[in-house]
């Protein structure tokens, strides 16, 4: 089996690692190589592992850079092969090595999946009018392409030809593939399922939706969480006041109280080994890539580290009502026929009239015609009446005129009784919208829509209330509509019949009442509150530019449930930072003691502070199974 020249290399290390460490244990129980041979066995390894080490830690000296950890290492390894401790500066160097390889693996795992990402992507695309592959960054807008079953979508665009299942997972984090056929949007990124689609590309390759998630996922480590940023600091500090120390502790004894030169040059070398602040530094960015990958795994996009810190100290959480708590699409929820119409009747000759409207709501019952197997009438002399309804003739039922519209459209040509005035004002109370329909003689029946609740936002906000979170909700529809919706989901505060800058002023109160506050919203006519609050996070990301750019996180599959998740996955890792950060200074303070009071040991130092290295980095990337 051939391995990866970066494997090859890391079999290597652990191997040079495990053969010095057993040569310093046959040291310590009085087992040497012997001489003259010691010293070039040991340098050997110290020249073949730790090269680079070295070569940073001379650069480092010479422009006078004291908070190199690199230099930090050198002093020791030079000091311990002046006393004569070979084994020692072999291992303070390649477990030093190790240490820094490990945090490289840590980092490295935590990114996997969007690797992994990148690099199943597509370079290339099959062109249909030249019939051949062309690189994807050389197709323009409006290029129809081809995909097989089994083929990684791309580019973004919309199928013009053919139907298939398509794996979305890279995109939104849900498993379940979906059904897509001519009309419908995929993106690049996605995996084609079992049918051959041709699609019509309507980004370029820089602009598709899974090109912005690769990009804004690497540029979050700019955004640092406060944390990193304070350690970042406090380690360019803490490296040169080590040197410092290192050399008060060898310079006073041995120089002003005349006591033992080797012993205590070994105190300061076993200072400076233990100091090296490697877990301390790794503690909060594996931790952070642990949380953002497990994150992106189910479809949340975080724009960086401090939006996970940022989290895990939210108050509130305002919440728009379309497209966040509800589906954004209307769906016929009630039927009253009335004065002996059928509902078959009711339903098929509306759905006629309403085939030639691209209304949501005609849509809407269209579809609730088809469902129900009522197959919608033919009609004709279809008219819309803007802001009123339509009329049309239905060749079906011969009747003259079907009209269909708001109660006040149908009010100016009939006589309106008080069971329709009473169904419409129910409807109203409930949050729904009224159509009524006349076939030319007085309403024949009433049709309620409403915009459906997706089946994850009462368990969502519920969740959100059990970690103490106060939800509220600030919409642009209707008072009663939103407190109908409100009521099903568990919410008690409601703002409704805001404009944008409205929206925008509700969320200046609330930052000031709770100081730390999260807004959800579909990213476009929220794009003010959500810039404004201490953490935006845009709903339906997948293809909606606006969500992905305004946000600080996206959720690229529409699950309002992902919200609680983050909150408390950003918990776990704020407390798993600081258990690392602890741990690691704890650690550290004991062995500083140790070596300032003469009774430290240069190979349990070592074992430590590679020990305190590789536990941080193993219980930071369990962050990436959590509640998984």
């Amino acid at each position: 089996m051939n391995l990866p020249f970066k494997d090859r290399k890391f079999v290597f290390l652990l191997l040079s690692v495990s053969i010095v460490v057993i040569l310093e244990i046959l040291s310590l129980i009085g087992i040497h190589l012997p001489m003259p041979y010691a010293p070039f066995i040991f340098v050997s390894f110290i020249v073949i592992i730790g090269h680079d080490v070295i070569l940073k830690g001379i650069k480092a000296l010479l422009k006078l850079n004291f908070s190199s950890i690199n230099l930090l290492m050198t002093i020791a390894v030079i000091a311990a092969l002046y006393l004569g401790e070979y084994p020692e500066a072999a291992v303070v160097i390649v477990l030093y090595v190790l240490g820094e390889r490990l945090e490289d693996i840590g980092i490295e795992n935590s990114k996997s999946a969007l690797d992994q990402l990148i690099k199943s992507t597509p370079k290339t695309a099959f062109v249909k009018k030249t019939n051949q592959e062309i690189p994807i960054e050389q197709i323009e807008v409006g290029t129809i392409i081809q995909i097989k079953p089994g083929e990684v979508i791309p580019l973004d665009g919309k199928i013009i030809f053919g139907e298939t299942l398509i794996d979305e997972s890279a995109i939104t984090g849900e498993p379940i593939a979906k059904e897509k056929q001519i009309g419908d949007s995929v993106f690049a990124g996605t995996l084609n399922g079992n049918g051959f689609i041709e699609i019509k590309t309507s980004k370029l390759s820089t602009d598709t939706t899974f090109a912005k998630i690769i990009q804004l996922t690497f540029e979050a480590n700019a955004a640092k969480s406060k944390t990193q940023k304070f350690i970042q600091r406090f380690s360019k500090l803490y490296t040169p006041t080590i040197i410092g120390l290192a050399i008060i502790i060898f310079v006073v004894p041995v120089f002003i109280l005349h006591q033992d030169f080797n012993h205590w040059l070994k105190q300061a070398i076993t200072l400076l080994v233990i100091a090296c602040p490697c877990a301390l530094v790794i503690s909060t960015p594996v931790a952070i890539y642990a949380a953002i990958g497990n994150a992106s795994a189910k479809g949340a996009l975080v724009k960086g580290g401090k939006y996970i810190e940022i989290l895990a100290e939210i108050q509130a959480v305002a919440v728009d009502k379309t497209r966040t708590i509800t589906y954004g699409t209307p769906v016929v929820s009630d039927v009253f026929p009335l004065i002996g119409t059928s509902r078959e009747e009711l339903l098929s000759c509306t759905a006629g009239a309403e085939m030639f409207s691209e209304h949501p709501l005609a849509q809407a019952i269209i579809a609730a015609s088809k469902a129900e197997g009522y197959e919608p009438h033919k009609a004709k002399n279809f008219k819309s009446i803007l802001g009123k309804g339509a009329t049309a003739n239905c060749i079906v039922c011969q009747i003259d005129t079907v009209l269909v519209g708001k109660l006040e459209f149908i009010r100016e040509y009939h006589e309106i009784s008080e069971e329709v005035e009473k169904i419409v004002a129910q409807l109203a109370s409930e949050g729904k919208t009224s159509v009524v329909v006349s076939f030319g003689k007085g309403v024949v029946g009433i049709i309620g829509l409403t915009d459906k609740i997706k089946p994850d936002s009462s368990k969502a906000i519920a969740e959100l209330q059990e970690q103490n979170i106060d939800v509220i909700m600030l919409t642009g529809d209707t008072e009663k509509t939103a407190h109908y919706v409100a009521r099903q989901v568990g919410i008690t505060k409601v703002f409704g019949g805001l404009l944008p800058e409205q929206k925008a002023a509700e969320m200046k109160a609330l930052l000031q009442q709770y100081d730390k506050v999260a807004m959800v919203g579909d990213g476009i006519n929220d794009a003010p509150a959500l810039a404004l609050s201490t953490v935006g996070i845009a709903m339906g990301a997948a293809g909606s530019d606006t969500a992905i750019e305004t946000a600080n996180i996206a959720l690229m599959n529409d699950k309002l449930s992902l919200i609680p998740f983050l909150i408390r996955l950003s918990k776990k890792t704020m407390k798993q930072i600081k258990i690392n950060t602890y741990g690691a200074i704890i650690t550290k303070f004991i062995f500083i003691l140790l070596a300032i009071f003469g009774f430290s040991n240069l190979a349990l130092a070592i074992a430590a502070d590679v020990g305190v290295t590789l536990i941080v980095i193993l219980f930071s990337l369990n962050l990436m199974r959590f509640e998984k």
